[in-house]
């Protein structure tokens, strides 16, 4: 019966969070109505999630999200620099990164997040669901770009949805 009122209870209280940051007003009538969106959007999407996320290590996914947003930050300065102070010796590349991770939830997380970063857009998924192709803006060692995707981004994510 709880699961059918509260089908995502991790989502309620983050959905309410997020209104109040984009109301920008921390009032009762916000937080009860954050409140109300955090319940009701929930339910009325449950159909659209594929299967129920159980998240095995939360620590981890708050180092996670601590890690993306740090690297959002070094990433815009070392973007901005490399505009600015030389744009044509950038050195742009296509490269796989091959996927250990194997949940929809994951692959997403991971796509969105190489995204997220600036310098660096996720392009495709393989059809098997086993390589995801990047572009980076300037890549002078792919393999290392892909070894830090794998290290800082894709590792925790199968630690905190797989394992």
């Amino acid at each position: 019966m709880i699961q059918r009122l509260l089908p995502h209870p991790l989502l309620t209280p983050i959905l309410a969070l997020v209104w109040m940051l984009l109301a920008n007003e921390f009032s009762a009538g916000h937080a009860v109505l954050g409140l109300l969106l955090g319940w009701a959007i929930p339910i009325f999407t449950l159909r659209f999630w594929p299967e129920q996320t159980r998240i095995r290590r939360p620590l981890t996914l708050l180092r996670f999200i601590a890690v993306v947003l740090y690297d959002i930050l070094i990433a815009n300065l070392a973007v901005a620099q490399l505009i600015v102070s030389r744009p044509r010796r950038l050195q742009p590349a296509f490269l796989e990164v091959p996927l250990d991770v194997r949940s929809d939830l994951a692959i997403s997380l991971l796509a969105n997040t190489i995204s997220l970063t600036p310098g660096t857009v996720s392009a495709e998924l393989s059809p098997e669901r086993d390589r995801l192709l990047v572009h980076a803006l300037h890549a002078t060692d792919t393999e290392a770009l892909v070894a830090t995707i794998k290290t800082r981004y894709e590792a925790p994510l199968k630690e905190i949805f797989e394992e």
